[in-house]
This record gives structure tokens, C-alpha cells and sequence, in this order.
């Protein structure tokens, strides 16, 4: 069964920025794309487990700090080595100003 979580308010993220969450023992990363648009992936880095909100973001690619591995972060999909597994992504909404993410 999947629930709506309330990760963070919209202030929270920068535009084309990240930042961490974390909820129930995992982590997520929340993503303010140049749009305005706010998107959620796991929080760690397919490649190495690194933590992807200390990571370069770039229009719609997140940059992984250790091995700059990269990714989309609106579709997980995996960009450019070392990395070759996709992010798992999580729909988002944003309702009364707070980022929400559905997790199941």
C-alpha cells in the first residue's frame, strides 16, 4: 500500500538544488528542477551508496560526488559511468506549500 509522506516545504529546496530525506530507515533525495518542478529518487548513488543531495545538480541531471557518476533525476535513468543502474523515482506533489512524495 503506498501513502502520500510530507518531505519537506517548498522553500526547502533551491531551484536546481537537492536535498536529503529521510523517512521509515531510507533515504530519498528531492530535486527543484529549473522549472519549478519538484521530483523525489532514492538518496543514494546506484554505483558506490553515495549520498546523492551532496551531488552537482544541472538542469535535469544529478551528478554523484564521488565517481560524478550521473543520472535524470525525472526518470532515474542512468546518464553516464561509472554508473549503469537507473534511481528508483517517486511521484510528487505539492500541496499548501509542503513537497509531498508516495512511497510504497
Amino acid at each position: 500500500m503506498s501513502e502520500w509522506v510530507e518531505a519537506c516545504s517548498e522553500g526547502d529546496v533551491e531551484t536546481e538544488d537537492v536535498i536529503r530525506f529521510d523517512h521509515g530507515g531510507r533515504t530519498f533525495a528531492i530535486y527543484r528542477s529549473p522549472d519549478d518542478e519538484f521530483f523525489a529518487t532514492d538518496g543514494f548513488c546506484t554505483h558506490e551508496k553515495m549520498h546523492l543531495a551532496d551531488g552537482l545538480v544541472m538542469d535535469d541531471i544529478i551528478e554523484c560526488p564521488k565517481h560524478n557518476g550521473r543520472f535524470n533525476y525525472k526518470t532515474g535513468e542512468a546518464k553516464g559511468a561509472p554508473v549503469c543502474i537507473n534511481l528508483k523515482t517517486y511521484p510528487v506533489k505539492v500541496e499548501a506549500g509542503k513537497v509531498m512524495i508516495q512511497l510504497d
